[in-house]
């Protein structure tokens, strides 16, 4: 090691694995440099709350840089990795700064570690992105929520059956624990939270549909704790059906491989991953979801500076099963990463990656939940309250902690969502959804039936009301 230089350090992401690996790696004699394209940490596990209106987007999201603010041998950038070069040893950020100083920016280091995670993956079908977005980011949570809440405003306001039938039809592909918790969360936000206020429609009405192209919902977890989850969606109305091949998706609905054709205007895409297409940088051999297939000290075949961890990396269990893409084994992996820079560091021989599996955990809806352990395999009251408690407790600081806890609580007494704004909402998609502004009185929907039609009231006494009849909501 050159005594008259600190070693460089660059982690790429800072997500549960980009943060673990750079907090493993306090106090050490080196310069770190975390670089990631948000300024925030991201708690992925509730974001399915941040989409459906339960949680804001500022109980589940902290600054990179609050975070970090006591480590000093870290600086934190803000900026797009555009190339890594193993041999030159560099990364360069580019496009999606905020400074051309940055955008030009290249970063040279003697360790490096990978934690760019995945996103959603459309199998060769991207065009359905903008019908069927995923739920990866704050800003996929934020396009939902939109998308969520405008389906009922405009189904109050157009009086075509069909389209108000297709706007309370809510269709999720893919029914992993993401999916399963947003199809357990619409009846209840739309039967409970919504029921008393709309005039013109019945959210008690609306219907959701859990599509899965496997033989069962939830495939890696018990199959009697899949089975028992299926029976608690189907008590609250949810319509899961197995063996759903998707073939299509349109701004009109989703059609299926049997030719079933579902009419809706909100769909949610859950049904598949792929890495960052960073992985494909390192030089490294890929699997089929482009996960860098790693040694087992979690380095790059050919590069031992160069460490992969959290869902980019593809790691094993003890059984030989695949890590699955959770929290834990994106921190457990990001801890081996920062443990073997420090070996490099001091020339100790490096560890290799063994995931602890905790076990996984799934929310179904109010006091209901899954918990899948080697120890223990749980369902219902108690498995709801470990569920609350696990998330809690690995909140990223307290203020998030306190504000979860708050909100959650709320909800249980009041059956209310706190956070049901829309704000930033796309002007063309709203037009042309069709909707129609019929009514502005507060009076009950029989009575304005009525008016509208009484023989009594003649059309020089309400132009305003004929104005708004005609009038598109622009």
């Amino acid at each position: 090691m050159n005594e008259n230089r600190r070693p460089k350090v660059i982690i790429i992401g800072g997500g549960f694995a980009g943060l673990a690996a750079a907090k493993q790696m306090r106090g050490m004699p080196v310069e770190i440099t975390l670089i990631d394209r948000t300024n925030h940490h991201l708690f992925q596990p509730l974001l399915y709350q941040v989409a459906t209106a339960a949680l804001a987007p500022s109980d589940i999201a902290v600054p990179i840089r609050h975070i970090l603010r006591n480590q000093r041998n870290i600086e934190v950038v803000l900026g797009e990795v555009t190339e890594i070069d193993p041999e030159r040893r560099t990364v360069k950020v580019g496009e999606g700064t905020i400074s051309e100083e940055t955008r030009l920016a290249t970063f040279e280091y003697d360790y490096l570690v990978v934690a760019a995670g995945w996103r959603h993956s459309y199998r060769g079908r991207d065009e359905w992105e903008k019908f069927a977005p995923g739920l990866k980011s704050l800003n996929d949570a934020l396009e939902i929520r939109e998308r969520f809440l405008l389906a009922f405003e405009q189904a109050e306001q157009t009086d075509d059956p069909e389209e108000r039938a297709a706007l309370l039809t809510f269709v999720i592909i893919g029914a992993g624990p993401t999916g399963v918790e947003l199809a357990g969360v619409i009846p209840e936000i739309a039967k409970r939270a919504m029921h008393s206020e709309f005039r013109r429609i019945d959210t008690a009405n609306t219907r959701v549909i859990l599509l899965e192209g496997g033989k069962r919902i939830l495939s890696t977890f018990d199959e009697s704790l899949a089975a028992k989850t299926q029976q608690d969606l189907e008590g609250m109305g949810v319509e899961v059906v197995v063996n759903a091949l998707v073939t299509d998706v349109t701004a009109q609905g989703v059609t299926l491989k049997d030719g079933t054709f579902v009419p809706t205007r909100n769909i949610i895409w859950g049904a598949g991953n792929a890495a960052s297409p960073l992985g494909k940088m390192l030089g490294a051999p890929l699997n089929r979801f482009g996960q860098v297939q790693v040694n087992p000290d979690l380095s790059v075949p050919g590069h031992p500076e160069i460490f992969v961890a959290g869902d980019l990396a593809e790691t094993k269990m003890a059984d030989g099963k695949p890590v699955p893409a959770v929290a834990q084994g994106a921190m457990q992996g990001g801890v081996c990463a920062g443990r073997n820079v420090r070996h490099l560091l001091y020339r100790e021989p490096t560890e290799p990656f063994r995931y602890f599996d905790k076990g996984n955990m799934a929310v179904i809806g109010r006091n209901r939940a899954i918990l899948d352990s080697r120890w223990i395999k749980m369902h219902g009251f108690f498995a709801w309250c470990a569920w609350l408690f696990i998330h809690i407790l690995y909140l990223i600081n307290f203020r998030n902690r306190l504000s979860v806890l708050m909100q959650w609580a709320y909800a249980y007494f009041t059956f209310q969502r706190g956070v049901r704004l829309i704000s930033g909402r796309n002007p063309e998609r709203y037009e042309n959804a069709g909707a129609r502004v019929v009514e502005v009185s507060g009076k009950p929907l029989e009575q304005r039936e009525e008016a509208r039609t009484s023989p009594e009231r003649s059309d020089s006494t309400r132009p305003n009301e004929q104005h708004l009849a005609g009038a598109s909501t622009r």
